[in-house]
């Protein structure tokens, strides 16, 4: 079965949580500048947290047989930040192989993604790339990963429309399934000020196949559902195309989730709790974590949606 196969016919689907936090904070370990988690895979310790942290979360969802989907630690490994970092294109592909490997032995149904990120900072959305500039510097990193071998693309938190419709175009072109996540505001609108509802219809006008859905990350469930409550994005037609969310454990906006200088947690249930409100409101399917989440968010999360 591939992945959109298994998205399709799934009514939920558990992610990974936290990588990076988890990883500076219980590891103690320095990301860097130029790929943050990316080169973690030439280190011995590298390789060893990333090992804890994605098998914590694969075991989550054995436990509850649910099917996994985790992303490559990529989203900043574009071909500039690659280049001067000093590593060459093998990056891709061995971040890629790391997490296929963990895929062989899965005691559920797992699939692995492909993470890009935007050229620019996506908290503040700065250096945004036009539709075809995004296009030609996204296609790198797109092609890579498909010949790499992942079953899927995902775009992870974009702040802005222009770049996220390059994008799509670039993973549109693969032939892979894909997925587009926003970052998004309170008010209902990603950081440029395009709506979601507008962002949706504008990426899916697209000439190349349609993302499979659109999620949103790094965003506390409390403030997606205020987002998507908004009148010009309470429709069918979100409805029926927006999926998933990767939840920060704080209500912060953009801004403050960038400036705080401490990370906020709060209790797995509790924030399971919210996502299971949120799941009332929207056709959530697929659920995972991201700033302040660590293995008892998400077995709070897979506990509730293996329950229902």
């Amino acid at each position: 079965m591939n992945f959109e196969t298994c998205y399709n016919r799934s009514d939920a689907i558990l992610m990974e949580g936290a990588v990076a936090e988890r990883i500076k904070h219980e590891f103690n370990i320095k990301l860097d500048e130029k790929t943050a988690l990316a080169g973690l895979i030439y280190t011995e310790k590298g390789r060893s947290a990333l090992t804890a942290i994605y098998t914590e979360y694969l075991h989550i969802a054995e436990k509850y047989q649910l099917p996994f989907i985790v992303t490559t630690p990529t989203r900043r490994a574009n071909y500039i930040r690659v280049k001067e970092a000093g590593y060459d294109e093998k990056i891709i592909y061995e971040n890629a192989v790391f997490l296929r490997n963990l895929q062989k032995n899965a005691g559920t149904t797992m699939f692995t993604g492909g993470l890009m990120g935007c050229k620019g900072d996506a908290y503040t959305a700065s250096e945004v790339l036009s539709a075809e500039e995004a296009y030609d510097f996204h296609r790198w990193q797109a092609d890579l990963l498909r010949d790499a071998g992942v079953d899927f693309l995902y775009a992870g938190i974009m702040p802005a429309l222009p770049e996220a419709e390059g994008m799509a175009e670039a993973m549109a072109h693969t032939g892979l399934p894909y997925i587009i996540s926003f970052m998004i505001r309170k008010d209902g609108k990603l950081l440029d000020g395009t709506t979601i509802s507008d962002a949706i219809q504008k990426i899916d006008a697209l000439p190349e196949r349609k993302p499979v859905c659109y999620m949103s990350n790094c965003i506390h469930p409390v403030i997606l559902e205020q987002a998507l409550a908004h009148p010009f994005n309470c429709t069918r037609f979100v409805k029926e195309r927006f999926h998933g969310i990767q939840a920060n454990t704080a209500a912060l906006s953009p801004e403050e989730l960038n400036n705080s200088a401490e990370l906020i947690t709060s209790d797995g249930a509790a924030l399971a709790d919210e996502i299971m409100n949120l799941r009332k409101f929207a056709d959530i399917k697929i659920f995972g974590g991201c700033c302040g989440t660590d293995a008892t968010h998400m077995e709070e999360i897979a506990k509730r949606i293996s329950a229902c």
